[in-house]
């Protein structure tokens, strides 16, 4: 069973980190590039500050987004701003997902995400807790995967290993970090590759962090994996 309550306390806990980092910037060091091409710590920063807002669209039923091109245009247009602004709005933004999170509510309901997809609204806390904590990485301050809470990795692996299970791209594939496995990739009998690293290293890979170099492969090459 997903618990939001735990997850809504990680996520809260995760953004605090994100805050003390960024605060110890100034309004050029938001400006400079982020580990994401072609975007600013800026534009991350503004991304991070709308999806809380199009998380919180999602669980009071309505379109997480108005369209695609209206979130870009959001982030181009927060991206610049310095770094007070960048800090407010992140913070602020955060205070409303938690307050919407707090209201009584069937977690059991399904909820409609981006391009159709749907979930529980139980595991929305968890998707926001991913965002929170990869996009700290993104930015390039100093917090590393291998600094990510050992839950989360965990939780996370897991679920982009769910994400990807079944694609017709992707071969049958075990995944281990030598104490836990995945499975994803094409059904099938048995896996045709296995994959192995330290967490950090498959997490990177499977979220498209890390292009998987410190990763060991048996059975073939490391799978091509589709963008997120």
């Amino acid at each position: 069973m997903i618990d939001h309550a735990h997850d809504l306390a990680s996520v809260r806990e995760a953004t605090e980190r994100l805050l003390t980092a960024v605060g110890k910037l100034d309004n050029a060091s938001v400006t400079e590039s982020s580990r994401l091409p072609g975007w600013s710590r800026g534009h991350v920063l503004a991304h991070v500050a709308r999806n809380a807002d199009a998380l919180v669209n999602v669980l009071e039923g309505r379109p997480m987004y108005v369209s695609g091109e209206a979130r870009d245009a959001d982030i181009e247009r927060d991206a610049p701003r310095p770094l007070d602004g960048q800090l407010a709005d992140v913070r602020e933004s955060a205070d409303r997902f938690q307050q919407t999170g707090a209201a009584p509510a069937d977690w059991s309901r399904t909820v409609e995400l981006r391009n159709g997809v749907t979930d529980s609204a139980s595991r929305v806390p968890f998707r926001r807790w991913a965002e929170v904590e990869l996009h700290h990485v993104d930015l390039g301050v100093g917090y590393e995967l291998e600094d990510l809470p050992a839950e989360f990795t965990e939780r996370e692996t897991a679920f982009l290993a769910a994400r990807f299970t079944g694609h017709p791209d992707v071969p049958p594939t075990r995944l281990t970090d030598g104490t836990r496995a995945w499975r994803t990739g094409r059904e099938a009998d048995a896996p045709a590759v296995t994959v192995t690293g330290p967490p950090a290293d498959l997490l990177g890979w499977l979220a498209g962090r890390r292009e998987g170099t410190a990763l060991t492969v048996e059975g073939g090459a490391l799978p091509a994996l589709p963008p997120l």
